[in-house]
């Protein structure tokens, strides 16, 4: 039990530290600037500014970036990361005509101190756009997933995103097909986020997410009903740095609710209802 809430700790205190880094790196520059500030150049653009969506990359982006994630949630118990706490690992890369490929590793440490795993892998395309960053941009993907429990899910995604000078925005549609047969015949999960620019390189609005939205419909969803969290966004890509910071969060709340649910699951949101906040370091792996 000691080394379990050491790592429990040991991990809010990484998140505490990634959300005092993105307020402080480098303020002393963010809040200097003039009036009338230049809006970010494509160099600087962060390649993955959203915390619940998946963006498609463009030749203007760095072509290979190493992130780490990891979630928090307050009042919330059971497998949202084992104890509230989610941590990520993930890489992203653009493979050229016009084709981006995201994976990751997540990890949790269970009620038994046994340190478990989940891996997904996807390539997604523009079919709209994608050869520049700003403007609009529709792809589609697919891939492959395996839980902590290893049951393996085929995944199908749709992207969009539309860039401006001083808006972001982005969305996702997510289909998963698990391997199981006490798990959906088919899992809806949505996302949408806007960011307007508030200082050079400094982008604040909202995200929001929708998981396992055919509790909606299905009475007998498999896990636990379909969930909704809506809150403010940040993103932050300092000058002559290879890092970039991300923060979302806000509260989680049942649409619907139903008594079976599969603790295994990958997702984003907690199996309870509470307060979560989320958090991201990206660093460029090639590129300016």
């Amino acid at each position: 039990m000691f080394a379990r809430s050491y790592f429990i700790n040991h991990m809010k205190n990484q998140l505490l530290a990634i959300c005092l880094c993105i307020i402080a790196f480098n303020s002393n520059k963010l809040f200097a600037q003039e009036k009338e500030f230049a809006p970010s150049v494509s160099g600087l653009e962060s390649s993955e500014p959203f915390m619940f969506s998946v963006s498609s990359l463009t030749p203007e982006h760095t072509n290979w970036n190493l992130d780490y994630s990891g979630s928090y949630g307050e009042r919330v118990s059971g497998p949202f990361g084992y104890d509230g706490v989610n941590q990520q690992l993930a890489v992203k890369g653009y493979l050229g005509k016009k084709f981006t490929l995201y994976a990751f590793n997540a990890f949790g440490f269970t009620s038994s101190e046994k340190v478990v795993s989940a891996q997904q892998a996807e390539v997604i395309r523009n079919f709209v756009g994608g050869t520049k960053n700003n403007g609009l941009r529709l792809g589609g993907g697919l891939g492959l997933r395996r839980d902590y429990s290893d049951v393996k899910s085929l995944l199908g995604r749709i992207t969009f995103s539309y860039n401006a000078s001083k808006w972001k925005t982005t969305g996702n549609l997510l289909f998963e097909k698990a391997m199981a047969s006490n798990r959906d015949g088919l899992d809806f999960i949505t996302s949408l986020g806007v960011h307007y620019s508030l200082a050079q390189n400094f982008y604040g609005g909202i995200e929001a997410i929708g998981e396992d939205l055919e509790g909606f419909w299905d009475e007998e969803e498999a896990e636990g009903g379909a969930k909704l969290l809506i809150g403010p966004s940040l993103n932050l890509t300092p000058q002559k740095s290879k890092l970039s910071f991300s923060l979302a969060g806000g509260p989680v709340f049942y649409a619907t609710r139903n008594q079976v649910y599969n603790p295994d699951a990958i997702r984003e949101l907690p199996s309870q209802a509470g307060l979560m906040i989320r958090a991201r370091v990206i660093f460029k792996l090639s590129g300016s």
